[in-house]
């Protein structure tokens, strides 16, 4: 699943035409997909905090446990005076949790793609850490980014927590880990957290939970394409689906039609055929090995690895080569 829903809101940079050009375009292919990060208008956002707190979704819960239990070992030899840079910042919650154990920490920078996270965000810490320069970056972490010019100079360490990173292609996660690595560098610090493979059927129940909860987020897709772009998708045609592409090591989430049936979306019709599916998501699962490879390539060294006690998820950091 995708691991910035965990903090992500409804508030998108790309615009209305983006949202269009991206759908048909998905929707045009062989095997149709949609970005998974038009997931989150403002009702798939309100679905995604509660996927957060249902029994078979692990990451969120298992992640900060991770963090609260090891907080002081994680920012252990961050030198006084440096800078937290948050990718995909939101509610900056787990942020909190670190900044708790950084008392010297000069500064913090939230980046994110939604302005009232960010508001909302920079008013709580600002309360909590009064002494904390707090500096919000409304854009996305994936874009050419630039820092303030006044901590610019700064030694940095990067958060990037939710598994985002498995949102992306291996060959794009490691393309990002090296768009990190410069925005961090030199000396710069990153901690990562990293969904764990584990038993194929834990990560079904965790994608298709059985209240329905993660089914409603997939389909609000198509309603938001009906609002948004002029669809005419029926909801109760199509199924939630989560599988486990063990080739791959990454659940999939897909939209699946019920039957034979056309959807128009703006000036376009689109043919579905009985049991095909729009492809809506990816969430790669990582030995620890396997991401600390995945580091390598992008030219970090990997060094410790926090777990929990059943090996669900990990937090690793990564000291720029």
């Amino acid at each position: 699943m995708l691991g910035q829903r965990e903090d992500r809101s409804s508030e998108h940079l790309a615009g209305g035409n983006d949202f269009r050009a991206s759908v048909l375009e998905g929707l045009s292919r062989p095997h149709k997909s949609l970005s998974s990060r038009f997931l989150y208008d403002a009702k798939g956002s309100e679905l995604f905090e509660e996927i957060t707190r249902l029994p078979e979704y692990y990451p969120t819960r298992t992640e900060t446990a991770i963090l609260e239990a090891h907080a002081a070992e994680i920012v252990d030899g961050v030198p006084d005076g440096s800078v937290l840079v948050e990718f995909g910042s939101g509610s900056s919650c787990k942020t909190e949790i670190l900044l708790g154990k950084l008392p010297r920490l000069s500064a913090y920078v939230a980046i994110d793609v939604s302005q009232s996270a960010l508001r909302a965000a920079k008013l709580r810490l600002a309360s909590h850490f009064p002494h904390l320069e707090i500096y919000p970056i409304l854009g996305d972490f994936s874009d050419r980014l630039t820092l303030p010019a006044s901590i610019a100079n700064r030694r940095k360490i990067g958060f990037f927590p939710g598994s985002t990173i498995g949102n992306f292609e291996p060959a794009e996660a490691v393309r990002l880990l090296n768009h990190f690595r410069t925005i961090l560098s030199p000396g710069g610090r990153l901690v990562v957290g990293v969904d764990l493979k584990k038993d194929p059927a834990m990560l079904v129940r965790a994608y298709d939970d059985a209240c329905g909860v993660t089914a409603a987020f997939d389909l609000n897709l198509l309603a938001r394409i009906n609002r948004e772009v002029g669809g005419t998708f029926d909801l109760a045609s199509f199924r939630h689906k989560a599988i486990y592409n063990a080739d791959e090591g990454r659940i999939e989430m897909h939209l699946e039609s019920k039957r034979d049936q056309d959807v128009r979306v703006s000036d376009r019709v689109f043919h579905f055929r009985a049991g095909e599916t729009i492809h809506t998501e990816n969430a790669y699962k990582y030995a620890i090995a396997e991401f600390r490879d995945l580091a390598r390539a992008a030219q970090w060294q990997p060094r410790r690895v926090w777990t929990d006690k059943n090996n669900l998820f990990s937090v690793h950091e990564l000291i720029a080569a």
